[in-house]
């Protein structure tokens, strides 16, 4: 992979006075670190917007100084939250000639066959961990998956790597899969002698409504009885005092005759 060229200038002053003097003036405060003293230096805003579309950690910057190039790669940057502008970069300078571990992108192309025939694509990894030389060092890893089926994954062993380029991951550690799309479930029907709420069952309703017919008959029917007793009584009381009446008339006649005789 080609390397990235940028001009940079140290810097002295680390003051945040100074710091924010250099944002105004379209510029940004970075520094360089690795196995070096840590260099403190200014970066052209613009010319870093135009040399960096994306920011990754996998790509060789060149930092041309007054004494010399430097090659890092970007280890670490801050934006600010609301105009989304870079505020300082962190360069990391690793030894030339010796292996780097970084992370690399991991771009996935096509329309797998699987999800044509109803799956979903899951993708559980985007960035490759790996070890190599700068000069070996990918810009992204890319990988067709076209012919994913139904079911079946793409593991790290799977994805085509550069001689020279070593991943850190496990190999059987999942990159992406087309799983089945999980069938919405139905609502289950209410189970037998579950009621919903204000239900009644009808063989309840129809005992409520045969216990409150009989309730009324049986009231009805004591009614009955009590106006016959009622009546009865009052026959009784009409017919001895009826009686009374008929033994006294009867003796007050025979009460006659003996005078008379």
């Amino acid at each position: 992979m080609e390397p990235k060229k940028l001009n940079v200038q140290l810097r002295t002053d680390r003051r945040k006075t100074a710091s924010g003097r250099l944002r105004r003036d379209g510029k940004i405060p970075a520094i360089v670190y690795g196995h070096t003293e840590p260099l403190a230096i200014t970066v052209d805003a613009h010319e870093f917007r135009t040399a960096f579309r994306r920011i990754t950690e996998n790509t060789v910057v060149q930092l041309t100084m007054p004494e010399g190039v430097h090659e890092v790669l970007v280890k670490d940057f801050q934006q600010d939250h609301l105009t989304g502008t870079i505020v300082h970069l962190d360069f990391y300078e690793f030894e030339k000639g010796k292996a780097l571990r970084t992370r690399v992108p991991i771009r996935l192309t096509g329309a797998p066959v699987g999800v044509k025939e109803g799956g979903i694509l899951e993708t559980l990894m985007r960035e490759l961990e790996v070890e190599c030389l700068p000069k070996d060092l990918p810009e992204v890893i890319s990988l067709d998956i076209s012919e994913l089926a139904l079911n079946h994954s793409v593991h790290v062993r799977d994805l085509p790597l550069a001689e020279g380029v070593k991943p850190l991951n496990s190999p059987e550690q999942v990159v992406c899969v087309v799983a089945v799309r999980k069938a919405e479930e139905e609502p289950k029907p209410a189970a037998e002698g579950v009621l919903a709420e204000g239900e009644v069952a009808e063989g309840a309703e129809g005992a409520e409504g045969a216990e409150g017919e009989a309730a009324e008959g049986e009231a009805a029917e004591g009614g009955a009885e009590g106006a016959a007793a009622k009546g009865a009584a009052k026959g009784g009381a009409k017919g001895g005092a009826k009686g009374e009446a008929a033994e006294g008339g009867e003796k007050k006649r025979k009460g006659g005759k003996d005078r008379e005789r």
